[in-house]
């Protein structure tokens, strides 16, 4: 017989939710694998609610631990959100709602771990890497602190999104689903622009020659500064990113490339 899960009883209370949610940022890549990936990871940090919600019939929590060790695969920062969102139709429906956990589990898994990739893996550590890494390079101790305390920010961010996920429920990505989309475009275009202001303080290349003749000297770098000022380091960043799109190289054969060339050139004289 389904179990309701209605009673009072059977509520979740905020320190329950907020060590789960803790269970998962430190389990989430728990005996990752790759048949199930984070299967593990998630059914851990959903187990006490498992055993809140089931552990009267024993059949049903053996089945639900079945279910929850499937395949569960997205970016580990919003997973916290997916848990918040499937222990509150849990709580609510009870055992009946086995079929509608695992097509929410589905459906948000592939589409949030584009949103938190994109958010989390790349923007977030594009921008305030970049930022604490000029700062740190400028001798300054504030880039250190800056990276700090945005690893900080995100790790408190994160556990607070389970919680978030349990109180809206389905709600969250339904009706936000255009503002979050809105909100990752709006990084993006931050992301590209920090990066790009960041090339001529980054990126140090210059060309040293000097063309001499019949006592006249023109000073190439000089004249490309009136071309373009850090022309040269903008040309080097847009190589870079032509080849990592190429299919026949990596980051590693990149780095390797741009290596052997500044050595090459710099031998040479081109590039110092």
């Amino acid at each position: 017989m389904a179990m309701s899960n209605t009673n009072t009883n059977q509520k979740m209370t905020k320190k329950e939710l907020n060590s789960m949610s803790w269970r998962y940022i430190l389990g989430s890549q728990l005996n990752w694998n790759y048949e199930r990936m984070m299967s593990s990871g998630y059914l851990y940090g959903i187990l006490p609610a498992l055993e809140k919600f089931y552990g009267d019939d024993d059949e049903e929590f053996q089945d639900m631990l079945r279910t929850h060790n499937q395949f569960f695969n997205t970016n580990a920062i919003f997973g916290n959100l997916i848990m918040g969102i499937d222990v509150a139709i849990e709580e609510e429906d009870g055992y009946k709602a086995k079929d509608t956990i695992v097509a929410l589990k589905t459906a948000l898994m592939g589409s949030l771990a584009g949103v938190g990739d994109s958010l989390f893996h790349v923007i977030w550590g594009t921008i305030f890497g970049s930022i604490a890494g000029t700062l740190a390079q400028s001798g300054s101790v504030v880039g250190c602190i800056i990276w700090i305390i945005a690893n900080i920010a995100l790790l408190f961010g994160r556990a607070a999104l389970l919680p978030m996920g349990y109180q809206q429920g389905v709600k969250l990505v339904t009706t936000l689903k255009d503002k979050l989309n809105a909100f990752t475009n709006a990084a993006t275009v931050l992301g590209v622009t920090v990066i790009g202001a960041l090339i001529p303080s980054v990126v140090k290349a210059n060309v040293p020659l000097v063309y001499k003749k019949n006592g006249v000297e023109l000073v190439i770098q000089d004249t490309l500064d009136a071309i373009l000022p850090a022309l040269v380091p903008v040309l080097l960043v847009l190589l870079t990113y032509w080849m990592l799109g190429q299919k026949k190289l990596n980051s590693t054969r990149v780095i390797w490339i741009v290596l052997i060339l500044s050595i090459a050139l710099s031998a040479f004289g081109i590039l110092g």
